[in-house]
């Protein structure tokens, strides 16, 4: 049987709002909006998977902005594509570690931003206003890269600790 996020939401249904309500603040943050929503039903489903049908159900949207939609989140590397034995659907998945692997290609970019901003020191000069500017950005994105893989070390300490501790308060 369905949880209660896989059956169709309706426009009154509690966790529906929900939905719509988190889709919003990725939206102001960013996010396109059938996107945000594909990954919000996503989250909240018990399965952790929901076939393009389930989602233009459960999101009352047509089976091309589901498509759309997965797509998009496939490239972020924010949602798996995967068969169901026997079953000749796709279904879609949230990677169990997605907020860690998508920290790890942010500091690969920044990485990238930070080699881009020191050659263009050199092209601009270090002396000059435009130079002292950029090596100030890059300063930051060093900084930034540093502490980010920093927090990903302590985040892996920390669930790793947690899974054989969990008696533990959690967030102390």
């Amino acid at each position: 049987m369905a949880d209660k996020a896989e059956a169709a939401a309706g426009p009154d249904d509690a966790l529906f709002g929900y939905i719509e309500r988190f889709a919003s603040v990725l939206v102001s943050a960013g996010f396109p909006p059938m996107p945000a929503r594909v990954f919000v039903a996503l989250l909240v489903t018990d399965s952790g998977r929901l076939s393009a049908a389930e989602l233009a159900a459960m999101l009352r949207i047509s089976p091309a902005a589901v498509s759309g939609a997965v797509r998009y989140l496939i490239q972020l590397g924010l949602v798996h594509k995967e068969r169901v034995p026997g079953s000749r659907r796709d279904y879609y998945r949230m990677p169990g570690n997605m907020w860690d692997d998508m920290l790890r290609l942010r500091d690969q970019v920044m990485s990238r931003w930070t080699a881009l901003v020191r050659e263009g020191i050199d092209l601009v000069g270090a002396e000059t206003p435009a130079g002292e500017r950029m090596a100030e950005q890059a300063a930051f994105l060093e900084f930034a890269s540093k502490e980010l893989g920093e927090i990903l070390d302590r985040w892996e300490r920390y669930r790793v600790g947690e899974a054989t501790e969990p008696d533990q308060p959690r967030g102390h």
